[in-house]
């Protein structure tokens, strides 16, 4: 139980973010006693995943912060010594504001659907619910049990998401879908058992009057719940990046999966155009002209190994992106593919060498396990802090979810963190101590001046670009639609990836704020989506697919934040901050990799794990080595992974 928890630790880590689990599993595996703590009742902290139900107890909790304040906890005061001073941490979570939902789906409750404070809808657009403005709230149903345990052990799957996810024919994806192996570098084809297909209407079928759309209510969606998985944060993993390496390198990977994205898309003209990515694509390409393809496999060629070409550029490394393209006499077409699409980069702020860099990684990652540059877990974001706390578990780190940390224990002399006091009583020692940002006190972040991210997450009822398949995975850039707004990212996801129910799509939508989350983002939904009526709407709206349920909200990004910011922090306590709005999650793994070093600087950060057939038992046979064990990940030797990031592009996009 939490009351008889050990005193002493190498490493104690409040917060189970990206970040934070990271560095759990590096610690772990290189032999330090790790105590992992998290005040809430599920893995992920603003990196988690949902359920639907789940996700309206999240928004419910919230509400209640909002009400009620910060909660009344046992005086530690008197737990100090004369020698020892305490800096108190936060009691309330305040990075999320801004929360808004709007339920647009028809209301229609059957008796089979046990559903309290359905969201009041409008009969027109739908009636938002303001959680900052308690009265008018909606009762959200809380069916999340309270977690606390301590063990060893693998931590069970995080409870923001239900148990009833993880078989694939619970959840309809009956199709043929490619799951991605990164063991071994390849996809296998999964295909249902029962026999059930979709049916699939010929692409011809297109210009005919479209059928009438199946009738989805808002009982659905919440009888069917538990098929969602509804990430706090919008990422996508780059097949080539830092965290699919690590994912690799540390043998984490065996506990996930992924797909790939399937659709690299582009907003142009006010229309929704797929991006051909690889050379295949871009001779197949009918938004393109002949002479369109092959100023643009010309300059793609360019961009995989500019480098070697310094008088290209070097006049324009400083320039605006836009402006270097322009100069490359590309057609408007064409640079809008590139920029927003294949750089994925602003038009005012990007420099030439950075829409130089973007476009050389996004070229780098084609071709390792799809035709587009990035993969997306199954069951959502969530799951990939909880493999790493598996990680750590598995070499012997200690979780306690449900526990609050009340302060840490200054020693007045050296100014360094000894221990901490958790809300049982309980001091708890350790040689270092590291805390997510939104667990610090006002008084700490006092000269702290943070960012923030807009979000959106919405459940429609087909894809913003119809095709023959219904289990397409797109990746959307919209540009902005005046000077001075940021361009939106829009990820959509399909049945297939476990994060919704069939006939559904799940929508991300994120862009950094300059007003709050609905302000910034109703224009680019207005754009792509119409809200749900029963009424018959033109053949322009009908086009479009069907808002059936939204919800906007504000989450802080302290990813910029450096330590010197936070005020009086002692010299043995690091800060992880929280999801930053890039598109992959680099800098969480970058600042858990500096993070450790700091730390433990002789020790390798998520060494391989020991190849069990190398390990000897016994007192007269000495153990192998974890370090110097070889162990080829990915299918491939030692070597090879460099050769391929630079060839493999090339050969995609050699005429």
């Amino acid at each position: 139980m939490a009351d008889s928890l050990p005193s002493d630790f190498d490493v104690l880590i409040i917060g189970t973010g990206l970040p934070e689990s990271i560095v759990a599993a590096a610690c772990s595996r290189s032999g330090q006693r790790v105590l992992h703590v998290d005040s809430r009742s599920y893995y992920g902290g603003n990196w988690a995943s949902f359920s639907f139900s789940g996700l309206l107890s999240w928004l419910k909790e919230h509400q209640q912060i909002c009400v009620d304040g910060e909660e009344s906890t046992p005086a530690w005061q008197d737990l100090l010594h004369e020698t020892e001073d305490a800096i108190t941490l936060c009691k309330k979570d305040e990075t999320i504001q801004h929360v808004e939902v709007f339920c647009y789906a028809s209301q229609d409750l059957d008796g089979n659907v046990e559903e309290t404070g359905a969201l009041r809808k409008n009969p027109s657009l739908g009636e938002a619910s303001t959680l900052a403005d308690p009265p008018d709230s909606p009762c959200l149903v809380d069916d999340r049990p309270s977690v606390c345990a301590t063990s060893n052990e693998m931590p069970a799957k995080d409870t923001s998401q239900s148990e009833g996810e993880s078989s694939p024919e619970g959840n309809d994806a009956e199709e043929t879908s490619e799951k991605v192996n990164l063991d071994g570098e390849e996809t296998c084809v999964d295909t249902d058992l029962d026999g059930d297909k979709i049916e699939k209407k010929p692409a011809a079928e297109e210009n005919h009057p479209q059928p009438k759309r199946n009738r989805i209510t808002y009982s659905q969606i919440v009888k069917e719940g538990r098929r969602f998985n509804i990430d706090l944060v919008s990422k996508l993993l780059y097949s080539r990046g830092l965290l699919i390496d690590l994912l690799i390198k540390s043998n984490v990977s065996q506990y996930a999966q992924f797909k790939n994205v399937t659709r690299v898309l582009a907003f142009w003209e006010g229309k929704v155009e797929q991006v051909p990515c690889s050379r295949a694509d871009v001779f197949n390409s009918k938004e393109l002209t002949m002479i369109e393809k092959r100023m643009l496999m010309k300059f793609l060629t360019f961009c995989i190994d500019y480098e070697q070409h310094p008088s290209e550029y070097e006049a324009s490394q400083q320039c605006p992106f836009s402006e270097f393209l322009k100069s490359k006499k590309l057609t408007p077409n064409l640079q809008h593919f590139i920029l927003h699409s294949i750089a994925m980069t602003s038009e005012s702020s990007c420099t030439t060498i950075d829409g130089l860099k973007a476009t050389k990684k996004f070229l780098q990652c084609l071709g390792r396990f799809g035709n587009t540059p990035f993969l997306f877990p199954l069951y959502g974001q969530g799951e990939i802090p909880q493999c790493f706390c598996r990680m750590c578990a598995v070499f012997g780190g200690i979780y306690c979810l449900c526990h609050k940390v009340q302060c840490l224990v200054i020693d007045k002399e050296s100014r360094k963190c000894k221990a901490v006091i958790d809300h049982l009583g309980q001091r708890i020692n350790a040689k270092y101590f590291i805390v997510e940002d939104s667990s610090l006190s006002k008084e700490t972040c006092s000269s702290v001046q943070y960012q923030q991210i807009s979000r959106a997450v919405l459940i429609t009822d087909q894809s913003i670009l119809k095709t023959d398949s219904d289990q397409q995975i797109s990746v959307l850039i919209v540009p902005p639609g005046e000077p001075g707004t940021c361009a939106v990212r829009v990820t959509e996801l399909c049945s297939s990836t476990m994060t919704c129910m069939k006939d559904t799509y799940l929508v991300h939508l994120a862009c950094p704020s300059s007003k709050t989350a609905r302000e910034d983002l109703e224009p680019v939904v207005n754009k792509l989506f119409t809200p749900y009526t029963e009424t018959e709407v033109d053949k322009e709206e009908l086009a479009k697919p069907r808002l059936l349920w939204a919800l906007y909200f504000n989450m802080r990004d302290s990813s910029a934040i450096s330590r010197n910011s936070y005020h009086d922090l002692p010299s043995n306590v690091y800060v992880c901050s929280g999801p930053d709005c890039a598109l992959g999650s680099e800098h969480a793994v970058r600042q858990a990799e500096m993070l450790f070093h700091e730390l433990f600087p002789g020790e390798e950060f998520c060494p391989p794990p020991p190849n069990p057939e190398d390990i000897i038992f016994g007192d007269d046979d000495k153990e192998s080595d974890p370090a110097t064990s070889t162990i080829t990940m990915a299918g491939l030797e030692p070597g090879e992974e460099s050769q391929t990031n630079v060839e493999s592009p090339v050969k995609e996009l050699e005429n």
